[in-house]
C-alpha cells in the first residue's frame, strides 16, 4: 500500500465544512484503490492570525517541502483586513514552494445548470493554466504622495523569460497528456501591452515548434471572455499570464454551474503542490451545514491525479457525476435539496460502489 503523507489547512469560514467532506471522500477512495493518505493538520488562517499576529510560523515554508502534496480549504476571515491573509498565506505558499502553475478545469457535469443557453456536457470541458508566480501578483510597484492630490500609483507586471516559458512548456505538455482536441490557445493582449506579451507570444511560438501534434492559437482576453459565453466548445486548454488567468477562470466557474463545482491546484511539478476549491471562505453560510462541498471533493481528486493515481481520480469524479445527475436540485448553497455532510456522504457512498477498473 502506497503511503502518502498529505498537509492539510483546513483554513476559514467554511473552509473546514468542505475538508471535512472532501476527506470522508478520499478515504472511501482510498480502500477502494489500495492506498493511503496520511493527514496532517494545520490552523493556518483568520482565526490563528487573530490569535497570534502571525500568518505563517517561522518554520512552516520547510515544513509543508515535507509533504507530498497540501490540501486546503479556503482563507479569508470578516475580522481581518483584506490582503492580509491572502499575502501572507496564500501567495506566500504559491510564491515560496513556487508553483508556478495554476491549474483550473472547467468541465460542466451531468445534471447542473449551466447558465449559458442549449450548452451541454460535451460543450464545457476545457483547461486554464494560469501562470501563477508573476505578472501583476509579484508586488512590484509603489506609491508617491499617498492621500494628496498628486498621489502616483504604480503596479508593475514582471515577466521573466523562465517564467513565461515553464509555463507555457507545462501547458503544452498538458494538452497532450490530456489528449481530447490537443489544442492550445495562448489568451493575451499583443494589441496594447506589447512588451509582456510580446514576450509570451514569442515563447508560445518557438515552444510550439516542439509539439507539432498540438494545434496552436490565440486569442485576446477580451474576445476571449465573449467566446466563453457564445462557443466555449472551441477550447481545450488555454494558457494566460497571472491576472488574465485570475479573471477569466471565475468566468469559467460560472459556465460550468459556479463556485460550488470549481476546483483549482497550485501546481509545483518538481516540488509540493497545493488543492483547493475557488469559492473562497463564505462566512456568512459558516457551521449551517448549506455550502456545496463538491469544489473541494473535486480538488481532493484533482491532488489524486497529480499524485499519480488515476484510477483513484476518476473514481472521484465519477462518484460526483453520479450525485449531480441523479441527486443535487442545485448547486448553490441552501438550494441542494441536501446538507453539506449529506452530499458528502453520497459521494462517498458511489465512492465506494462504483466499480474500479
Amino acid at each position: 500500500m502506497k503511503t502518502y503523507r498529505v498537509a492539510v489547512i483546513p483554513g476559514d469560514g467554511t473552509g473546514p465544512e468542505v475538508i471535512r467532506e472532501g476527506r470522508k471522500v478520499l478515504d472511501a477512495v482510498s480502500s477502494r484503490c489500495g492506498l493511503k493518505l496520511d493527514f496532517h493538520e494545520y490552523d493556518f488562517g483568520g482565526s490563528r492570525y487573530l490569535r497570534t499576529g502571525e500568518t505563517l510560523p517561522d518554520g512552516a515554508i520547510d515544513e509543508l517541502r515535507g509533504y507530498d502534496a497540501i490540501y486546503l480549504g479556503a482563507i479569508g476571515h470578516p475580522d481581518v483586513k483584506p490582503g492580509i491573509l491572502e499575502k501572507g498565506i496564500l501567495l506566500r505558499l504559491r510564491f515560496e514552494l513556487d508553483q508556478y502553475i495554476n491549474l483550473r478545469p472547467v468541465k460542466l457535469y451531468p445534471g447542473v445548470d449551466c447558465p449559458l443557453k442549449n450548452k451541454k456536457p460535451e460543450d464545457i470541458d476545457f483547461v486554464v493554466v494560469r501562470e501563477n508566480t508573476e505578472g501583476l501578483y509579484a508586488g512590484a510597484g509603489g506609491v508617491l504622495r499617498k492621500g494628496t492630490p498628486d498621489e502616483v500609483a504604480i503596479q508593475e507586471s514582471i515577466n521573466t523569460r523562465k517564467g513565461v516559458e515553464r509555463c507555457i512548456r507545462f501547458a503544452f505538455e498538458y494538452c497532450r497528456k490530456r489528449n481530447k482536441a490537443r489544442k492550445l490557445t495562448l489568451c493575451g493582449k499583443t494589441n496594447v501591452l506589447t512588451y509582456a506579451f510580446d514576450l509570451w507570444e514569442r515563447v508560445f511560438y518557438d515552444v510550439a515548434k516542439e509539439y507539432p501534434d498540438v494545434a496552436v492559437d490565440y486569442a485576446h482576453v477580451d474576445a476571449m471572455t465573449m467566446w466563453f459565453v457564445k462557443n466555449p466548445e472551441w477550447f481545450d486548454v488555454i494558457v494566460t499570464d497571472n491576472m488574465f488567468g485570475d479573471i477569466i477562470t471565475d468566468l469559467g466557474a460560472m459556465i460550468q454551474g459556479g463556485m460550488g463545482i470549481a476546483a483549482g491546484g497550485n501546481i509545483n511539478p518538481d516540488g509540493v503542490s497545493m488543492f483547493e476549491p475557488i469559492g473562497g471562505s463564505a462566512p456568512k453560510y459558516t457551521g449551517k451545514n448549506v455550502v456545496n462541498p463538491l469544489a473541494a471533493i473535486c480538488a481532493g481528486g484533482m491532488m489524486l491525479e497529480y499524485l499519480g493515481e488515476q484510477k483513484a481520480a476518476e473514481l472521484v469524479e465519477s462518484a460526483v457525476i453520479e450525485v449531480t445527475g441523479k441527486h443535487l436540485k442545485s448547486l448553490a448553497a441552501g438550494k441542494m435539496g441536501y446538507g453539506t455532510s449529506e452530499v458528502g456522504d453520497l459521494v462517498a457512498r458511489y465512492a465506494t460502489e462504483l466499480p474500479v477498473d
